[in-house]
């Protein structure tokens, strides 16, 4: 992190610990769930299980909006991370309890807990960046690296503690691990200082603090900026909507079409999952670096989502061929196969959730950027949703069509972004 503000390492650790809480917990969910009584899980049936998997990874997302607004209105970004932090390690020690009451209960608890905590993260960051810092993109993929870095960690660590020794087990070291996160951010508070009177300077416009600042009506310039976020929103929402098919059809393709065996060595499907994050660790620095040796010639933010939705969709294509070679029964294909897919998707993530996180806090008016980065990561919520809506399609579609089809849709936004990049920059008034 040479180079980068110092409070960005403190940002950086807080939401490695909170990415570990949240994809440790989640790769043990959905089996803890489905597991018998005997066995130490619910015994719910896989439907009633998959509903309330469902539904809690897309309120994690969507709890952003509210938890944005209390960061603007009422608590600050610094308070509503920590509270944030504090209230996931509440919610994962729930889970670490026997009694039902106690599963919904810390269920409930992270998805507020995530609600304050993801946006205003991220919030900071950007504030740790003058305008026009042409770093601030770069942060921003440092930063990425390390949601990545705990998502990579966490299953390995929770997966094995709930699957070998106890359920329980699993969801607490999620705890422990957000607990570490907050003590680290609580120490580091003195280095987010100047980021976080830079956010009470540009919320306040320089006019008294007790004005009523957050009323103030929008200029014309804001609402032009305003109307950029919202139309990458609906581009967010189809990456998202096909990128997220990473733990529903590429899943089921690793499971049921995929020989998972390497050297020798059989490995199971789901740690297919930790690819894309290995890759993230592995290009991250290298995308940083490439914005900012690109200089001038660094292309504009809606050109990254462009390329973002090529790749994503180029993942799709490859899958293409796959999935004919894997069409016989019985036949599975080449690990590389989906290898190749995650390295493409992972880069097409470089280009676009990043620098999404980062023209969020650019674009958005001060007093309301808060809110605007949970407006944001509700294009998260929304993909999920719409990401499980096209994996249901995996046993009635042939697979060919299935994944052509998220090519060509993909492919086809690609395009209509490309058309839109020059008006789109129009209204983001000379930001890239």
């Amino acid at each position: 992190m040479k180079g980068h503000p110092p409070g960005l390492s403190t940002l950086f650790f807080m939401e490695m610990w909170e990415r570990f809480s949240y994809y440790g917990m989640r790769a043990i969910l959905i089996l803890y769930m489905v597991a018998a009584i005997e066995n130490g899980g619910l015994g719910f049936p896989t439907e009633r299980a998959a509903s309330i998997y469902g539904w809690y990874t897309a309120l994690a997302y969507a709890a952003a909006i509210p938890g944005g607004w209390i960061a603007d209105r009422l608590l600050g970004p610094y308070r509503s991370v920590l509270l944030g932090g504090v209230v996931i390690a509440a919610g994962q020690f729930c889970l670490a309890l026997h009694p039902l009451p106690f599963f919904f209960a810390g269920l409930a608890l992270n998805v507020a807990g995530t609600g304050l905590l993801k946006p205003n993260a991220s919030t900071m960051v950007g504030s740790l960046y003058e305008e026009g810092d042409p770093k601030r993109d770069a942060g921003f993929s440092i930063f990425y690296m390390g949601i990545n870095l705990g998502a990579m960690i966490s299953p390995l660590i929770c997966g094995w503690l709930g699957q070998r020794i106890d359920w329980h087990y699993g969801f607490a070291a999620g705890g422990v691990g957000m607990a570490l996160g907050v003590a680290q951010y609580v120490l580091g508070r003195k280095r987010l200082e100047r980021g976080l009177q830079r956010l009470e300077r540009e919320r306040l416009g320089g006019g008294d603090r007790r004005g009523p600042v957050t009323h103030a009506a929008f200029t014309a310039v804001e609402w032009k900026r305003i109307g950029a976020v919202g139309i990458l929103f609906f581009f967010s929402v189809l990456f998202w909507a096909a990128f997220e098919q990473a733990g529903s059809s590429l899943n089921l393709f690793a499971d049921r079409m995929t020989s998972n065996v390497a050297f020798g060595f059989s490995f199971p499907s789901s740690w297919y999952q930790a690819v894309n994050s290995v890759f993230i660790i592995a290009l991250a620095p290298a995308f940083a670096w490439l914005w900012v040796r690109l200089g001038r010639l660094e292309p504009s933010s809606p050109a990254k989502f462009t390329y973002g939705l090529i790749f994503v969709g180029l993942g799709f294509l490859l899958l293409v061929p796959a999935s004919r070679i894997a069409s016989p029964p019985g036949t599975l294909v080449s690990p590389l196969w989906l290898i190749g897919v995650y390295l493409l998707h992972t880069i097409g993530e470089l280009c676009l959730s990043p620098v999404g996180l980062s023209v969020v806090t650019k674009l958005a008016p001060a007093r309301i950027v808060g809110s605007m980065m949970g407006i944001w990561f509700l294009s998260l919520s929304v993909g999920n949703k719409i990401g499980g809506w096209v994996a249901g399609f995996f046993e009635t579609l042939p697979l060919p069509q299935l994944f052509g089809a998220v090519f060509l849709t993909t492919t086809a936004a690609a395009v209509i972004l490309a058309l839109m990049i020059r008006p789109i920059r129009g209204l983001m008034g000379g930001i890239n």
